[in-house]
């Protein structure tokens, strides 16, 4: 073929989605794309960085719940050790507090999975072309929600508990003392607005800041 006619290289697309039925689906898709190439796919947080190390994707397209590690962790990887990737977070959950954490996490669009293909194919692009890209529905209740009042030792504290593990289990999971995560629980709850630990998981689960 004639250097002149030679098509341009593809986007180099790295899938990141638990549910494989959904995965395949967006791959197909996106792979029907003209300019898209799906170089690499994984099913849990903790293959994210690997796979894009070994594929050198230019977008990462990322579920935020995923076995191991969380979507939003993987992107602050994925800033730190493969700079030239664009991340792009995908996910059921539109909540305020998960777009704070993303955009934090040096992730570059936002997007939830109810819309139609063209528009995550084309967020994909403009991230690529140096854009940021944010659901505007969640963009709007982001600003009007303000930033997680938990700092980063609360937030440890209520994930170390969410599976009903005792004070002492969860001292010994963040090296602190009883006392030290006594408070950091209590303050959670008070900020949190709920009566005890597990309400307070809750609630922050559903404003993302867990």
């Amino acid at each position: 073929m004639p250097q002149d006619h030679r098509p341009a290289p593809g986007i180099r697309v790295l899938l990141a989605e638990d549910q494989g039925m959904m995965r395949g689906a967006l791959a197909l898709l996106l792979g029907m794309e003209a300019d898209m190439e799906v170089v690499a796919q994984v099913g849990a947080g903790d293959a994210i960085l690997g796979a894009a190390l070994a594929s050198r994707p230019d977008v990462a397209l990322l579920d935020i719940e995923l076995p191991g590690l969380s979507g939003l962790d993987a992107a602050a990887l994925l800033r730190d050790r493969v700079p030239g990737c664009r991340v792009l977070i995908l996910t059921t959950f539109g909540r305020p507090g998960y777009l704070r954490r993303a955009m934090e996490a040096g992730a570059a669009g936002f997007l939830v999975k109810d819309g139609p293909v063209e528009e995550l194919a084309g967020a994909i692009r403009r991230v690529l072309a140096g854009e940021t890209v944010i659901d505007p529905a969640l963009a709007a209740a982001a600003l009007s929600a303000g930033p997680s009042p938990l700092t980063a030792r609360e937030r440890d504290a209520l994930n170390a508990s969410a599976d009903g593990a005792t004070v002492a289990d969860i001292a010994a999971k963040l090296h602190l003392s009883e006392s030290t995560v006594r408070n950091y629980l209590s303050s959670a709850i008070g900020k949190t607005a709920t009566r005890n630990r597990m309400e307070a998981v809750r609630a922050a689960r559903r404003q993302g800041w867990l």
